[in-house]
């Protein structure tokens, strides 16, 4: 599996490029925003020859779904999220404005992740994870052969995504991120939503959220 990351929008965020020896490929939380964001993502696709039989996301905030209905139209493809992510669609214009960034159409939902457990692009799965926490309806994308894990904004390199925003709850992301995320494995690659890649081990040595809890400085079932 091939990853490229190309980062969007006011907020860089990292949109994720995945495809396979097949050529065929899913686009992650694409959050291009302006007509040269588009065509940056358009002529990489076309550069690698991929063809992009999904968009799917981690979560549904604004930063993250920008771009999504341009890929919609774009390639002709379905557009995979949450269903309990809805909200965050239908006040994509409110929260953007907050953040002084101007939204566009949001995409509708065509796969509901709630009830999708994997998703499949040539000769690549990967697995839906769900990962609640920085929104109700987050979720990882696990890839088991490549030892690749998309956390979106669950767990970021030495941090966490915020959880004083709608639907957040501190206790929940990091019962995602000790008992989903961390038994992946240490020698996991995390393509996370903003900022660089990191792995589970020095995620379990250097991210002081996580530490403090596997120290049981804190207890994060409260």
């Amino acid at each position: 599996m091939k990853t490229a990351c190309l980062q969007f929008n006011p907020i860089q965020e990292n949109t994720y490029v995945v495809w396979d020896e097949t050529g065929e490929g899913v686009i992650i939380d694409a959050g291009n925003s302006t007509p040269r964001e588009n065509a940056i993502l358009n002529n990489f696709i076309i550069e690698h020859n991929i063809k992009p039989v999904l968009a799917v996301n981690t979560h549904g905030h604004f930063d993250h779904t920008l771009g999504v209905q341009y890929v919609k139209e774009q390639f002709h493809v379905e557009f995979a999220l949450s269903r309990k992510d809805q909200f965050l669609l239908d006040n994509a214009a409110t929260s953007g404005e907050i953040f002084g960034v101007k939204i566009g159409a949001m995409p509708s939902i065509d796969i509901d992740l709630d009830s999708t457990p994997e998703i499949r692009f040539g000769k690549t799965t990967l697995k839906v994870i769900p990962t609640p926490g920085h929104t109700p309806g987050h979720v990882a994308l696990f890839d088991e052969k490549s030892q690749v894990v998309f956390t979106g904004d669950t767990l970021f390199r030495e941090s966490i995504g915020r959880t004083d925003l709608p639907g957040g709850d501190y206790s929940w992301i990091m019962r995602s991120i000790l008992d989903r995320i961390i038994p992946l494995g240490e020698e996991v690659k995390v393509h996370p939503g903003h900022g660089p890649q990191t792995t589970i081990s020095h995620e379990t040595l250097y991210n002081p959220f996580v530490v403090e809890v596997l120290n049981d400085q804190v207890d994060y079932h409260e």
